[in-house]
């Protein structure tokens, strides 16, 4: 009788199991990541290279695929990723106004509509003026901006980058006399003087560099190839917000899919390549966690709000 309910039990947990479907290792088909906006630029070339890893790592299909929004920045392309499934297959390799400033607009997108998988990337912003210009640091730009007037060109007014630079403004008693938002910002939009200061990144006026002034870096470390140019926040004393970049996937999805994209590019940005473009471009290279991206999203929501209190929006 014993042997018979030993033999019964055995087929029953064997039954039980073979109901049970087995539980798929990811990713199980073809992995999307989606950055907003056109190839070329930083979060870009380095989310190609998570997406090269991870197709190597797993062995499925791994790609990006560019969703520029136009002038609606990047949330027509966060919203395609809000809008698809919560099962890593489709990640979004989002900036900063994603899960900062989407939630404020009013299009879908909440708080909890991502989860930071990590974050990877600083952008090396930077306020730049002609090499002749009678200011080299903030400083001499605020002196010379109270009795002259000086154009500020920028990427668009609610970029973190810009409200930074119209905070800082404020915070050294200064305004700028007109600003304008212009598609490229580079060596022929100050040579041309279509701007006195331009906002932009480091990679636009590298070309001529040795001709131009580089005012401040717009993050939280000075950019180690611009000897001697101190941060905006250490110039004027408005705080560190910058313009970062991460990996994001909707809400809901499985914890254990999130550590393995998190831990390929982990590996990526590590890797010589990454450090590499680091290197060469000053553009800041690094890996953040899911809980240290969290954190960090919450302090830069309270951050974002100081900079409008500042500029009055």
């Amino acid at each position: 009788m014993k042997k018979l309910l030993a033999t019964a039990a055995i087929t029953a947990v064997m039954a039980l199991g073979m109901g049970l479907p087995a539980q798929a290792e990811y990713p199980e088909g073809p992995v999307q990541f989606v950055v907003p906006w056109p190839p070329g630029d930083f979060e870009d070339i380095l989310t190609r290279m998570i997406a090269a890893d991870m197709q190597e790592a797993t062995g499925k299909p791994a790609s990006v695929v560019n969703k520029p929004g136009g002038g609606d920045g990047p949330f027509p392309g966060a919203l395609e990723v809000l809008n698809g499934p919560a099962d890593g297959s489709m990640i979004g390799s989002f900036v900063i106004g994603v899960p900062i400033v989407g939630p404020n607009i009013d299009i879908g997108i909440e708080k909890d509509s991502f989860t930071p998988v990590g974050i990877f990337m600083t952008y090396p912003f930077v306020l730049a003026a002609k090499g002749d210009a009678p200011y080299s640091n903030m400083a001499e730009l605020a002196a010379h901006a109270k009795d002259n007037d000086v154009v500020l060109g920028h990427f668009g007014a609610g970029l973190t980058p810009t409200r930074a630079s119209f905070a800082a403004a404020k915070k050294m008693g200064f305004e700028f006399a007109d600003d304008s938002a212009f598609d490229a910002l580079d060596c022929n939009t100050l040579s041309s003087g279509d701007a006195d200061v331009i906002n932009t990144t480091l990679a636009l006026i590298e070309p001529c560099l040795k001709d131009v002034n580089v005012l401040a870096n717009i993050g939280s470390e000075p950019i180690g190839k611009l000897e001697g140019v101190q941060t905006l926040a250490a110039q004027s004393g408005i705080n560190d917000l910058e313009l970062w970049n991460g990996l994001f996937v909707k809400k809901g999805t499985p914890q254990e899919v999130i550590d393995k994209i998190a831990g390929i590019a982990k590996a990526t940005m590590a890797g010589d390549e990454a450090q590499k473009l680091m290197k060469d471009s000053g553009v800041r290279v690094y890996w953040q966690n899911q809980s240290e991206s969290q954190a960090r999203i919450e302090a830069d929501r309270a951050k974002n709000a100081e900079l409008g209190e500042i500029i009055g929006n």
